[in-house]
């Protein structure tokens, strides 16, 4: 098997929804919403990929300003793929493209938390997580002022 890497090679959405459910990440991902996918590969900032031939076998997709911070948001490699070091090669090359203080970050999915602490990756116990359509609390007896503009609720994302 010969693998070859590449960054910021464009990929399609059926591609990318292909390797996320042959990953299990699709088990988390809305890969039957074209739109959200299409989406999620357009705003991406670094994309690095793993190819047997023509097919896409690994993704590293992340959200970076590339000089402090890098929000590693999918790593998926294909199951059949899965124990020859794709994934770290692709996190390797997701580091390769940021600047010298910039360190990644991301959330496990569940069938992964034991990977990222063999390769390096240290735990945070300061992650906070706000679900998408869940509104701030607002603490007790504060009001909301008209001129903040349109509560979250009003606000379509």
């Amino acid at each position: 098997m010969n693998i070859h890497y590449a960054t910021n090679r464009p990929i399609t959405d059926g591609e990318f929804s292909d390797v996320l459910r042959r990953s299990t990440l699709g088990e988390r991902r809305p890969i039957d919403d074209a739109q959200c996918i299409r989406a999620m590969l357009a705003h991406a900032d670094l994309l690095c990929t793993a190819w047997d031939g023509p097919t896409l076998v690994g993704v590293a997709r992340s959200v970076t300003d590339f000089a402090y911070c890098c929000y590693l948001s999918d790593l998926a490699v294909d199951v059949k793929y899965q124990k020859q070091g794709i994934g770290r090669e692709l996190i390797r090359l997701t580091q390769s493209q940021l600047g010298p203080r910039a360190f990644l970050v991301l959330l496990a999915a569940p069938k992964a938390e034991s990977y990222y602490p063999r390769i390096g990756f240290e735990p945070h116990h300061s992650a906070w997580l706000l679900r998408a359509g869940k509104s701030l609390n607002h603490p007790a007896g504060a009001e909301r002022q008209a001129s903040a503009g349109p509560s979250p609720e009003a606000v379509s994302l």
